[in-house]
Parts: C-alpha cells; sequence; structure tokens
C-alpha cells in the first residue's frame, strides 16, 4: 500500500515536471504537481488509503527539510544582515497581504456557507 501512494506521490511530481518542461516554464514542476494533486483529490472528494499512508510516512521527516535552509542562513548570515531591512519589510508586507487575504477569503467562505445553510 506504501508503494502505491508513494508511486501515486511521484508520478504527480513527474507529469509536473514534464508540463513545467512543456508549457509552463514559470512555475517548477513539483509545484506544478502538486497543484495537479490538489486539483485530483478535490474531483476526487477523498484521500485514498495508499496516498493518506504514503504522506503520513514522509511527513515523520519533514524536519530534516529544514537543515538546509538552516545552514544557508548560517552560511549567508553577512549577506543576510546587510539586507535586513529589505527582508523584514518583504516579510511584513507579505504578512499583511496574506493575513488580509485569508480575511476576505474567510468572509466569502462563511456567506457562502450561510447561503447554503438558508436552503432546505
Amino acid at each position: 500500500m506504501l508503494l502505491r501512494g508513494l508511486t501515486w506521490l511521484v508520478l504527480f511530481q513527474l507529469l509536473g515536471t514534464a508540463i513545467n518542461h512543456l508549457f509552463l516554464p514559470v512555475l517548477p514542476g513539483p509545484i506544478v504537481g502538486l497543484l495537479l494533486l490538489l486539483v485530483y483529490l478535490i474531483s476526487r472528494g477523498q484521500v485514498g488509503e495508499p496516498l493518506s499512508l504514503a504522506a503520513s510516512s514522509l511527513l515523520r521527516y519533514l524536519p530534516l527539510l529544514l537543515v538546509p535552509p538552516a545552514v544557508g542562513v548560517m552560511v549567508y548570515a553577512k549577506d543576510i544582515a546587510a539586507d535586513f531591512w529589505a527582508i523584514v519589510g518583504a516579510l511584513v508586507l507579505s504578512l499583511v497581504l496574506s493575513m488580509a487575504f485569508a480575511g476576505v477569503l474567510m468572509q466569502r467562505m462563511v456567506k457562502r456557507h450561510a447561503h447554503r445553510g438558508d436552503r432546505p
């Protein structure tokens, strides 16, 4: 079962990479694959047992993915310190924009849910 789930994940990544090379060079292939997987799961309406098992197995190793960025921060600490205020400004701006987007999206979802709740 685990092998079947991992096969699905690799298949979507390869499909995303193929679409990236053929049609959409702006987005990375794994991101396109994740979007395709999201569309597939939304259209299916549920996550199958093999995919759920594979995802939960890979989730245990997620902290290992944080090691290379941490090393990069240590190696390039001087460059990061030189551009500190630009980095802080970009982070604050992205935080404000994402919070505003999340707020507007939540309001629309609440209105939609309330509208659907009125129907019998």
